[in-house]
């Protein structure tokens, strides 16, 4: 491989992009299975009854919460 192609700033932003798209649908997919073995607990229906709704919104916005609090703390270690 060419090493100038690596040192262009646009290939380097694209494979930045790329990087960061796939930990965001790797995030998705954790937060989706832990929240889902974690709320459906039968067989679903055609919706999800109103404690599982609420279950998973909860859920997902603690994911997040402490997918934001690690990143913070990793930042401020650097």
């Amino acid at each position: 491989m060419d090493t100038s192609a690596l040192n262009n700033p646009q290939l380097q932003q694209l494979i930045n992009q790329e990087k960061e798209r796939a930990m965001a649908n790797e995030m998705i997919a954790k937060l989706t299975s832990a929240c889902w073995d974690k709320c459906i607990t039968g067989t679903p229906g055609s919706k999800f009854s109103s404690s599982e709704s609420s279950c998973l919104s909860n859920c997902a916005q603690r994911y997040m919460d402490m997918s934001i609090m690690i990143v913070k703390r990793f930042q401020s270690m650097q």
